[in-house]
């Protein structure tokens, strides 16, 4: 069958390389993203995430956002001949994997907006507002309470809007994605949700929600997360693929994008352990029937005609 490129809008190996020494090239215990796995599965864009664990103790929420970023340079720099910063010009034929630097949790901007500018300086081109507790700037899915945005967060929208740092809706609340939208006319996306009409998780999100993003031109990249794919302790890629259909023929085949959330879970999918399984998904859509011009917006054009938009 024909290898489509790939685009991941997300996964959390910065968390473990700076924490645990990962390495992309060498496999570790219980080590889920390494560079002979993402060729396998002819990645082109991967995003990384620099997740801040607000249960952290020993370092700030600010020295763990750095410590990650320094990662990323460092996973970047020792490997110049395979990773690049994703560009406008990108081409997935050059065999380089293209990489975007993002936040989770902007925790690690401890409040200070000029924070913002130094992530910016060191490649942040993309940001989730909180994970799942509630921050200084907003509530999160996992709230008790949905305040939506504070002060605070409004403020940091309109930052990151003046930045051009994409805002990732990822965790966020309902009313929190309300006041994104109230607070920027910029497109926003959302790196790793499912679809909430189609199968209930408080992490995924409303048909509105979708509805919108889809017509300011962003992007919902479907997670691989069985707690968010299905009632059973296992998921498959057809579970993947149905959130896939779903978004695609409600809302239109150009907002739809994957968000593995690879070295971010404890359970994957069983025919989907890692990036070099990626194909998995386009061979199951092809399955379906859906038409290769689809197959690959959905695997890889989609998410980086979204990107050209910050970088």
């Amino acid at each position: 069958m024909e290898k489509y490129y790939v685009a991941d809008a997300h996964c959390d190996f910065l968390y473990f390389a700076a924490k645990e020494n990962f390495d992309i090239r060498n496999i570790q215990k219980y080590q889920c993203m390494t560079l002979d796995r993402m060729r396998e599965g002819n990645v082109a864009l991967q995003f990384f995430a620099a997740w801040t664990d607000d249960k952290e103790k020993h370092r700030s929420p600010l020295q763990q956002g750095l410590d990650m970023m320094a990662a990323y340079h460092r996973m970047l720099s020792q490997n110049s001949g395979v990773f690049t910063p994703f560009t406008p010009d990108f081409d997935p034929k050059s065999g380089k994997i293209a990489t975007v630097l993002s936040i989770e949790n902007l925790s690690c901007m401890e409040d200070n907006l000029n924070n913002l500018d130094i992530f910016y300086l060191l490649g942040v081109r993309a940001a989730t507002l909180t994970w799942n507790g509630k921050s200084t700037l907003a509530s999160s899915s996992a709230s008790k309470h949905d305040e939506g945005l504070t002060k605070l967060g409004k403020t940091t929208v309109e930052k990151l809007t003046q930045l051009k740092i994409a805002v990732d809706l990822a965790h966020l609340s309902d009313r929190g994605i309300d006041d994104v939208l109230e607070t920027t006319d910029m497109p926003v996306f959302s790196s790793h949700t499912n679809a909430r009409d189609f199968f209930f998780s408080p992490r995924s999100m409303k048909d509105s929600h979708i509805r919108e993003i889809a017509r300011r031109g962003g992007v919902i990249g479907v997670n691989f997360f069985y707690k968010q794919l299905t009632h059973e302790k296992h998921a498959y890629v057809s579970d993947v693929v149905n959130h896939i259909c779903y978004i695609s023929e409600k809302f239109g085949t150009d907002c739809v994008a994957l968000g593995s959330d690879f070295d971010g879970m404890n359970l994957y999918p069983d025919d989907l352990q890692h990036s070099g399984h990626m194909q998995n998904i386009a061979h199951e859509l092809e399955r379906r029937g859906m038409h290769r011009d689809e197959i690959e917006k959905i695997m890889y054009g989609n998410l980086a005609r979204y990107m050209k938009k910050f970088v």
